[in-house]
Order: C-alpha cells, then sequence, then structure tokens
C-alpha cells in the first residue's frame, strides 16, 4: 500500500479507461468522492488527491479515512489490468462498511474470471454471505495438521442455503463443523 499513488498515477497515465472505471466505483461506494488525483509534489513525491463534493479544496489521501483508502486500494488492485496468478487478502471487512463487503466480494470473483486465482481470509459473516457456497472453504487445526473443508460438500449446509439461509449466519450459528465463529 505504500506505493498506492505510484500505481494509481501508473493506471491514470496508461489506461485511463479503467482508472474512470476505478473512480466511478469510488463515488458509487464513498458518497461526495468526485474525484481521485495522483499528484507529484514539488520533492518528487507523489500523492493522492481526493475531492469531496462538499469542499472547495481536495484532501491529500492522509486526511481521508481509513476505509476509503482501503477502498481505493482494493480497486486499484481488482482493476489491474495485468491480474496477478494469485490474490490473497486477509479480512477484508476491516474498516469497511458492512454494506460495502457484497460489491467488494462480487469485484474479487469478478477479478477471479479475468484469470487471478483469489484467497480470502475472512471472519465477517456479512462478506462469507456475499460468496458462493461452492466457493467457501474453512481450515480446522488439529493436533497439529490442517483440514480443508469445502461448505458446498456439506449436504446440510446446502440445504440450508438452498432454502434461503445465508453461509454467514450459519457459520455464526456453528453450523460449519469444527470452527467456531
Amino acid at each position: 500500500g505504500d506505493n498506492i499513488a505510484t500505481v494509481a498515477q501508473y493506471i491514470y497515465q496508461q489506461y485511463p479507461q479503467i482508472f474512470q472505471q476505478i473512480l466511478e466505483k469510488m463515488k458509487q461506494r464513498v458518497p461526495g468522492i468526485s474525484s481521485v488525483e495522483a499528484k507529484e509534489t514539488e520533492d518528487g513525491r507523489l500523492i493522492l488527491r481526493f475531492q469531496d463534493q462538499a469542499f472547495k479544496d481536495p484532501f491529500i489521501d492522509r486526511y481521508v479515512s481509513d476505509g476509503t483508502m482501503k477502498m481505493f486500494a482494493y480497486l486499484i488492485l481488482l482493476f489491474d489490468p495485468n491480474p496477478h496468478p494469485l490474490l490473497c487478502v486477509e479480512e477484508p471487512e476491516n474498516q469497511l462498511y458492512p454494506t460495502l463487503l457484497k460489491e467488494l466480494a462480487e469485484e474479487f470473483a469478478h477479478y477471479s474470471y479475468r484469470g487471478g486465482q483469489v484467497f480470502v481470509s475472512s471472519h465477517s459473516p456479512d462478506f462469507i454471505n456475499a460468496v458462493p457456497l461452492a466457493s467457501i472453504f474453512w481450515l480446522i487445526k488439529s493436533q497439529g495438521i490442517t483440514q480443508i473443508h469445502r461448505a458446498a460438500d456439506s449436504e446440510i449446509l446446502k440445504n440450508l442455503v438452498a432454502e434461503g439461509d445465508l453461509p454467514g449466519y450459519l457459520w455464526n450459528q456453528g453450523w460449519f463443523k469444527g470452527v467456531e465463529p
């Protein structure tokens, strides 16, 4: 994340259509954001400037919320013109509004459709609710050995989800055997 301004400037200069998509997503997800700009300072550093419609002057990145910066970083990463073969993300729910997690899960899925494999670890029922059962796995470590369990292999989970239950709520209720929420 330390080089986000540099990556943003690169995408802005080399892939302006993609940068515009990122900006549109930011406007949808962060109320009031009208533009984001990577700006070079006199001493050669790059800073990000976020324009909020309610203010005359833009804010530099250090004055916007952690959640705003995190969402921007995810969008920069997920709209990368050259997806990485493997993307690992730990707890994307941190510092984000729960209402944004469904859209973020969809962006991770879209990234995987473009060719990158995505591994996300989460403790958020809201995030897990936004993920198809076939994409949910959980790990259980016992006596130094870790086992991987696939949610779609559980007949009980498949039936409950088919009846309208959401995976994150089922996890909270203890239906993912061997793992505590």
